[in-house]
């Protein structure tokens, strides 16, 4: 088992900017791709970033690409989305997630096997 915890949510103006963590525990975090996924009231869950293992691949999604980056630290076990530049249609909850996989970089919901609870990004206009 791989427990999931988000912070770094909240409430910001458009333009502005905030930093997400993930912090991992249970079983070897290096193991994992990590993803981010987010999830606006009566839409899908959307992609977002994710990160091979050793963190020297990443993939980002299209509505992020340029204002959005995601990183890991393996020695603490910690992934992290810095999201810049935000707007309104960013708001949603943020959801960071851990696969195992043979992909690198997965971009979808069931190629991951642990979730987070989520956290609440507001971009108010």
């Amino acid at each position: 088992q791989v427990q999931l915890v988000e912070s770094g949510g909240g409430l910001v103006q458009a333009g502005g900017s905030l930093r997400l963590s993930c912090a991992a525990s249970g079983r070897t975090f290096s193991n994992y791709a990590m993803g981010w996924f987010r999830q606006a009231p009566g839409k899908e869950r959307e992609f977002v970033a994710t990160i091979s293992r050793s963190g020297s691949t990443l993939a980002l999604g299209d509505s992020v690409r340029g204002r959005f980056t995601i990183s890991r630290d393996n020695a603490k076990n910690t992934v992290y989305l810095q999201m810049n530049s935000l707007k309104p249609e960013d708001t949603a909850i943020y959801y960071c997630a851990a696969g195992i996989s043979w992909k690198a970089t997965p971009r979808t919901p069931n190629e991951y096997d642990y979730w987070g609870q989520g956290t609440q990004v507001t971009v108010s206009s």
